[in-house]
């Protein structure tokens, strides 16, 4: 068997000696360099370094597109969207009317200067480029009235925040907090939006409903916004000004539905077509007035009821120490004596005056 030679590195001499000779062959026409070698020289020697001004700008510009991406993740850059790209029935609003007069206000402020707070969207879950109206209803009902007065010049596009909703609930809760905040809603559209939350199917029941949509307000403004939303489940379909009631209407309506009325209250509404707020509201009071004069049934808990307040008429004064007053309150009209001249006799005998006049007038 033959013995293996033992390998020994190099000396330095012998080293230099070898590059010597390769340089020397990559030099000689004809030699070994590569093509490439050439061109890399030649770009290395007209190559010269960046000013540090420009290299700093470069540098900036790259921190200020990773930001514009992190920002744009966030949906917290504006973009423009056709405004068929926009649905706003995608869900339930919570607003049912629009103020006139704060429209047209609103279309001549976005007319003059634009849109100064764009909308908020999230895209559809189809992907195919259309995108649900989260909050800017108004906004984006006065661009399109502005596009259809004038369709040659009149805005195509509308500016939106298109945001990354985490669940189906934030949207709403999105849109109600926003038309809190900007425009306040009325009593009955508060319930309302609770109330439809439910038959959306997006919460199992109104308490649910209400303590997420205003998760913010205290819990008295909670347990009227519960009682908001009895209104509309038992008569939204009915009312006509709805959104006219006032806070204290609406308190009283919903008490005389716990209160077993709600076939009455519905009747009194079947009965006309009231042409006003005000005649909507004729309508429904004499239920109001029997609920609340009725005995309350203190097993349903809650506070007591306050006792119905008295209407006076003015005081006629009779001349002889004597004054008259009309009173009107649950129970029907009286009529109240002042003065010290005023005797038990003296009552007597106007109650036996107005006796024979009835029976009187019952005669004739």
């Amino acid at each position: 068997m033959a013995r293996r030679r033992q390998l020994e590195a190099p000396s330095p001499e012998t080293l230099k000696a070898i590059s010597e000779g390769i340089d020397r062959d990559m030099t000689r026409p004809g030699g070994l360099r590569p093509p490439i070698a050439d061109v890399v020289a030649d770009a290395a020697g007209h190559a010269s370094p960046l000013p540090q001004a420009e290299r700093e700008q470069n540098a900036r510009n790259r921190a200020d597109a990773e930001r514009l991406r992190a920002a744009e993740d966030k949906g917290l850059v504006a973009v423009e969207l056709s405004l068929d790209a926009v649905h706003a029935d995608a869900m339930t609003r919570d607003r049912i009317a629009l103020d006139e007069d704060e429209m047209q206000e609103l279309m001549a402020s976005i007319a003059l200067n634009g849109v100064r707070l764009p909308i908020e969207v999230h895209e559809n879950t189809e992907g195919d480029g259309q995108y649900n109206l989260i909050s800017g209803f108004r906004r984006l009902t006065a661009v399109r009235r502005l596009l259809a007065a004038n369709p040659m010049a009149g805005p195509k596009t509308i500016p939106a925040f298109v945001r990354q909703p985490k669940s189906a609930v934030a949207p709403l809760v999105a849109m109600i907090e926003e038309n809190e905040i900007r425009s306040g809603l009325s009593q009955y559209e508060r319930g309302r939006a609770a109330a439809m939350a439910v038959y959306d199917g997006i919460f199992q029941s109104v308490d649910e409903a209400v303590s997420v949509l205003f998760q913010t307000a205290s819990k008295a403004k909670r347990s009227k916004i519960r009682s908001f939303a009895l209104i509309h489940e038992e008569l939204g379909d009915m009312l006509r000004f709805a959104t006219a009631l006032n806070e204290r209407q609406c308190l009283r309506i919903a008490a005389a539905l716990r209160g077993g009325l709600t076939e009455d209250l519905r009747s009194s509404l079947e009965q006309s077509d009231p042409a006003s707020a005000a005649a909507e509201w004729d309508m429904l009071l004499p239920a109001i007035e029997r609920s609340e004069a009725a005995p309350q049934d203190m097993s349903r808990g809650g506070r007591p009821k306050a006792a119905p307040k008295t209407a006076r008429g003015e005081k006629v004064d009779l001349g002889n120490g004597v004054a008259l007053e009309r009173e009107q309150g649950a129970s029907g009209f009286a009529i109240r004596f002042h003065g010290s001249s005023v005797t038990a006799e003296m009552v007597d005998e106007v109650i036996l005056s107005i006796r024979d006049f009835m029976v009187a007038q019952n005669e004739g």
